[in-house]
């Protein structure tokens, strides 16, 4: 993704200690922000009930250098490889259209 140009943010609902924690855990290679006042997620439309707890649905959003949405991808737990290879695709192809236009 670095070599696309493409910066990736991680944001949940979680409070920054955590965050730290598990990034540090797992050797995350982008940083997470933490969205503890749910602001983001309302924006972004993916907060969602999960029994009596409010999460975050796991998605995954393009944006273009102008800051506009570019593509929203919903994310399978169990196709992240598939979902990182479909979203670089459309890095590459939104470069070239770009360059073209």
């Amino acid at each position: 993704f670095r070599n696309a140009g493409a910066q990736i943010l991680g944001i949940s609902l979680d409070d920054v200690a955590s965050h730290k924690e598990f990034a540090e855990k797992h050797g995350l290679p982008f940083p997470l922000l933490a969205d503890d006042k749910q602001e983001t997620a309302k924006r972004y439309g993916v907060l969602t009930k999960f029994g009596t707890m409010t999460v975050a649905a796991r998605e995954t959003f393009l944006i273009d250098p102008s800051g506009k949405i570019a593509k929203h991808y919903t994310v399978g737990r169990d196709d992240l490889v598939g979902h990182s290879k479909t979203v670089l695709a459309d890095i590459e192809a939104f470069k070239a259209a770009a360059k073209k236009g």
